[in-house]
């Protein structure tokens, strides 16, 4: 018997972990001010690239005396600037509960060869930070994009740590409240919270953090978009706009825009506000489900972005196949697209609950998650 399919649909499907859904009042003539054909060193080029730092300051309440720089290649670019420019110096301490954490250990234990001590736990867990040694150089991702967890908060890093902490928070940051005085070096990128363009970095330290770019050289050569001191003193120019390499000026202008309509939300706090609203709908939903489940099992550390479901019914017998079953329906229903879990996690789906995902879409979704398994197991049941 056919199941009844629901009488809505989300009017916006997209569920994507990143690039994620644009702000909700995006459109293409937002980026008519853009700077075409421009230099990015002309007077209105460095404009724009200052503005782009100067307002993620003002919304994140990043400390005056921080800085924050916009950087090549995405999240990873800024990542591994910061590693491979002042890692080496002490004993580091990786922390990994997911594939891009688990990306980090590698770059540093088998590309770098530096003295570290890894700590992991599985899709789903979290490391024991009382268990961390912060007079190690600590690097750790935030928000787990791929496994749904975070760091609930950051009691447990000393004040008085030796070492440097390293965090990459781009799934989290405009979405999560980040202790910036725990924070030596944060990372994110424009495609995740605010929905902007991909390419591009934003890499942000604190005083501690260039205190080690200016005393310390690594053993190994860096690439110019790694270098970040000239003289041994820090490049100031890099944190004023003035970028190591060409930007987009096209997604420059486009994170101005995501940056004004996330100030007319309400800045830092409404955005938080919306991704926790997203996060509440879908908890409600699994609380009222007994087929579904968090793929974190604590609630504290559970994601308010990256939200990370499994399938639990006895009826399902191969996961994987019918987490991707699942998931291929909603996107040939257009209800929701590209909800599939990562590569590397644990089978079920992910869905995107950042700021620019309106409430009601994600409520809308979710009969619709319902109506695909219930297809499902019917279609499975038939095959038997």
């Amino acid at each position: 018997m056919a199941i009844a399919q629901p009488a809505s649909r989300p009017v916006n499907p997209r569920f994507s972990s990143g690039p994620c859904a644009k702000p909700p009042a995006f459109t293409l003539d937002k980026l008519s001010g853009a700077a075409l054909g421009r230099s990015h060193r002309a007077a209105i080029g460095k404009a724009k690239l200052k503005a782009a730092i100067d307002e993620t300051r003002e919304i994140l309440g990043i400390p005056a005396d921080y800085r924050i720089g916009i950087v090549p290649a995405s999240d990873t670019g800024a990542v591994e600037m910061a590693m491979w420019s002042m890692l080496g110096a002490r004993k580091a301490t990786m922390l990994a509960w997911e594939s891009f954490g688990a990306g980090w250990v590698t770059d540093v234990v088998k590309q770098l060869k530096i003295d570290a001590e890894v700590k992991e736990a599985g899709y789903g867990e979290i490391v024991d930070f009382a268990e961390v040694d912060f007079d190690t150089d600590v690097v750790f991702t935030w928000n787990g994009t791929t496994s749904g967890v975070r760091v609930p908060n950051g009691d447990a890093i000393p004040a008085d740590r030796a070492g440097l902490t390293i965090c990459d928070a781009t799934s989290a940051a405009f979405a999560m409240d980040l202790p910036w005085d725990k924070l030596d070096v944060v990372t994110f990128s424009w495609q995740k919270v605010l929905g902007g363009e991909a390419a591009h970095g934003m890499l942000i330290l604190s005083p501690r953090a260039v205190e080690r770019l200016e005393s310390y050289t690594p053993a190994w050569p860096l690439p110019k978009i790694f270098r970040m001191t000239k003289g041994g003193k820090l490049n100031e120019g890099i944190f004023k706009g003035e970028t190591i390499n060409t930007p987009s000026m096209l997604a420059v202008e486009d994170y101005l825009v995501a940056l004004d309509w996330a100030r007319s939300v309400g800045g830092l706090k409404g955005l938080i506000a919306r991704a926790d609203a997203n996060t509440a709908a879908v908890s409600a939903f699994v609380e009222t489900h007994d087929w579904i489940d968090f793929l974190a099992s604590d609630p504290a550390t559970r994601s308010n972005t990256s939200v990370c479901v499994k399938f639990t019914d006895a009826r399902i017998k191969d996961g994987a196949a019918f987490a991707k079953a699942v998931a291929k329906r909603l996107e040939a229903e257009n209800a929701a697209l590209d909800v599939g879990a990562y590569r590397d996690a644990p089978p079920g789906l992910r869905i995107w609950c950042g700021s620019t995902v309106e409430t009601a879409d994600v409520e809308a979704l979710l009969p619709w998650i319902e109506w695909a398994f219930e297809a499902e197991i019917a279609a499975q049941t038939e095959a038997a």
